[in-house]
């Protein structure tokens, strides 16, 4: 019983923040992006380079983690001692809700180094997708809508 009230906290903010995660790979557009007029270019991948994406850091895994923690901090002891285990817990959840959020939406990526058709070089960043391998040499697309940009077959 115990040991489930101290994992609870990390699986409720995993999940919240599992839920939370954009997809940065090339084949992912947001609501805005999709029947938006894209502008195409065409180049030839220079070089390659494996990345991370940090994972986001909004307030929602340290609120959820707060939350969890200080409830299951109250459900300590009786009384002031109750109250500060509640208080200890916010805290310590707070910073494991902010810890777990980060790790779950983290990503690996590639940094796609493209010379384009125009002569100009430029480089993309995108999350890696599990089915498309990039690589040097390789004729590619650049799309580009509303300012945001991916490299594709």
């Amino acid at each position: 019983m115990r040991k489930s009230l101290l994992l609870m906290p990390i699986a409720v903010v995993a999940l919240t923040a599992a839920g939370c995660a954009s997809n940065l790979t090339g084949d992912t557009y947001s609501r805005d992006e999709a029947r938006a007029v894209q502008t195409v270019r065409y180049g030839t991948i220079e070089s390659l380079r494996p990345v991370k994406i940090e994972g986001t850091k909004t307030p929602i895994g340290t609120g959820a983690g707060a939350v969890v923690g200080g409830i299951a901090g109250s459900g300590v002891g009786g009384g002031r001692g109750s109250a500060v285990a509640a208080v200890i817990g916010a805290v310590a959840g707070g910073m494991l809700g902010a810890a777990a959020e980060e790790g779950v939406t983290r990503a690996q990526g590639v940094e796609v180094t493209v010379r384009e058709d125009d002569g100009n070089i430029r480089a993309y960043v995108q999350e890696v997708e599990p089915n498309q391998v990039f690589r040097v040499g390789q004729r590619v697309r650049i799309l580009t809508v509303n300012g945001t940009s991916r490299v594709a077959p």
